[in-house]
């Protein structure tokens, strides 16, 4: 066995969910934002902007990708120094 404390494994465990838990939430930023671009871009201008209300969807969709990430890193970044 790699890990043979429970402890040990416990910790594994968490830090594998907490980084899916950042994967899923950027790709899911990322995903709605294109998402709401085009549905902009096709519903309600129907096609007259055409790439940019997408465009927009996009970057805003990294941006608040971005913005969970850092929140995530200061969180964990503040726990670390706590435990020192």
């Amino acid at each position: 066995m790699i890990f043979g404390d429970p402890e040990d494994r416990r910790q594994v465990r968490k830090l594998l969910g907490e980084f899916s838990t950042i994967g899923m939430t950027v790709a899911f930023s990322i995903f709605i934002g294109v998402w709401l671009g085009h549905w902009f871009d096709t519903g309600v201008f129907e096609g007259r902007y055409s790439p940019w209300p997408t465009m927009v969807g996009l970057m805003l969709g990294v941006i608040a990708a971005f913005k969970n990430l850092f929140g995530f890193l200061r969180k964990h970044m503040g726990e670390d120094k706590k435990n020192d």
